[in-house]
C-alpha cells in the first residue's frame, strides 16, 4: 500500500504518522523530543524515529514509504531544506531535508510547524474551501500561516506570518525579539497565564483557569481576559488590513476556551474594522494533530509532483 511518513517535531514531543494515498492515517506514534540532551541527540532521535516508521511501513504494508514530510519549529528555509534556527531545540543550520532523504532513501519535504499546521487547516480543516485564510495558533507564543489557494506563503526569507511580533502596545512589555509591546506578550496563552497568576495570587494558575473564572464572572479574570482579547483584536485587524483574508482560523491552547474567547473576539474585531471586509472567525478543527497532518500533505504533494512530471525521451 502506497503511503508517506509524516513527522511533526515540537519542543517537548514528536508526533508521527503513516498516511495512505487516500489521506487516511494508517499508523500513529509519539515520543519525547528529548531536547535536554542537546541538539545532536534530538537530530539523531528524529532520524531514528523516521527509520522506525519506514520499517513499520515495510512490515505492515508491504513497501516502504514513497516520501516523507517533516515540520519543525523556528526559522526554516523550505527552499534549501534547512532548519536554520530553533531556540527551543538549540540547533542552527541543520540540513534536515538532506539528512532525512539520505537516511530514508526517498524525497523529503521540510516545513515550518505553524505553516504546515496552517496547510492542514486550510485543506482539510477549518479553512477548507477558503481561498484566502490566516491561521493563528495562540500557544506559548503567537505565529501565523497565510493561506492562498491551497498553499501557505513562506515569504521571501521564510518569515511570513509572524503576527505575534506586530507591535500592538508601543513602548509596552519587552519581547525576546528585541521589540516592545509585541502581540504575543499580551495575547498568547503564556501571557494570559502570567497575567492571571499575578492577578489571582496563585503562581500555578494558567490561561485555562482564567477562562474558567471568566465564565463564572470573576471581575479580575474578566479584566485580564478583556485586555488579552483587545490586544489580539488589534493584531488581527492589522493583519486583516494587510492580507484581506476570507477566514481567520484561531487555534492553540487559548482557543480551547471556546466561546469564552470567540464571542468577545468576534465583537472586538467587528468594532475595529472600518473599510475592511470582516472575515469569518472560526476555531481550528485539527487540534495538536495539524502539524503532523500538514507534514503528510507536504509528503503527498511530493508524490503527486513526481507522478505528474513528464518523462523526457533521449
Amino acid at each position: 500500500m502506497r503511503h508517506v511518513i509524516a513527522l511533526d517535531v515540537g519542543g517537548t514531543g514528536m508526533k508521527a504518522a503513516l498516511v495512505g494515498d487516500d489521506g487516511a492515517t494508517l499508523h500513529r506514534a509519539r515520543r519525547a523530543t528529548g531536547r535536554e540532551r542537546g541538539p545532536e541527540a534530538v537530530l539523531a532521535d528524529i532520524l531514528d524515529f523516521a527509520a522506525e516508521l519506514r520499517a513499520h511501513g515495510v512490515e505492515h504494508y508491504g513497501e516502504p514509504a514513497g516520501a516523507a514530510g517533516i515540520a519543525v519549529p523556528g526559522i526554516v528555509d523550505e527552499t534549501t531544506g534547512t532548519a536554520v534556527y530553533a531556540a527551543n531545540l538549540g540547533w542552527r543550520d541543520v540540513p534536515l531535508r538532506a539528512l532525512l532523504a539520505d537516511r530514508l532513501g526517498v524525497p523529503v519535504a521540510l516545513g515550518h510547524d505553524v505553516r504546515t499546521g496552517g496547510l492542514a487547516e486550510g485543506r482539510i480543516g477549518a479553512g477548507r474551501g477558503a481561498d484566502r485564510f490566516l491561521f493563528v495558533p495562540l500557544g506559548t507564543g503567537i505565529a501565523g500561516a497565510i493561506g492562498i489557494d491551497g498553499r501557505v506563503e513562506a515569504g521571501a526569507h521564510g518569515f511570513a506570518g509572524e503576527i505575534g511580533h506586530i507591535v500592538v502596545r508601543p513602548g509596552g512589555a519587552p519581547c525576546p525579539c528585541g521589540q516592545r509591546g509585541c502581540l504575543e506578550r499580551y495575547a498568547s496563552a503564556s501571557a494570559v497565564s502570567a497575567a492571571w497568576a499575578a492577578a489571582c495570587g496563585d503562581p500555578d494558575a494558567d490561561a485555562a483557569d482564567c477562562a474558567g473564572a471568566v465564565a463564572s464572572g470573576d471581575p479580575n479574570a474578566v479584566r485580564v481576559w478583556r485586555e488579552a482579547v483587545d490586544a489580539l483584536a488589534d493584531g488581527l485587524v492589522t493583519a486583516v488590513t494587510l492580507l484581506d483574508p476570507r477566514t481567520l482560523i484561531i487555534g492553540g491552547g487559548l482557543a480551547e476556551a471556546g466561546e469564552v474567547l470567540f464571542r468577545p473576539l468576534r465583537d472586538a474585531v467587528r468594532q475595529r474594522v472600518t473599510f475592511q471586509k470582516l472575515p469569518t472567525i472560526v476555531p481550528a478543527a485539527l487540534g495538536d494533530t495539524a502539524g503532523c497532518l500538514g507534514a503528510g500533505l507536504l509528503a503527498r504533494d511530493l508524490l503527486t509532483a513526481t507522478s505528474t512530471t513528464p518523462e523526457v525521451s533521449t
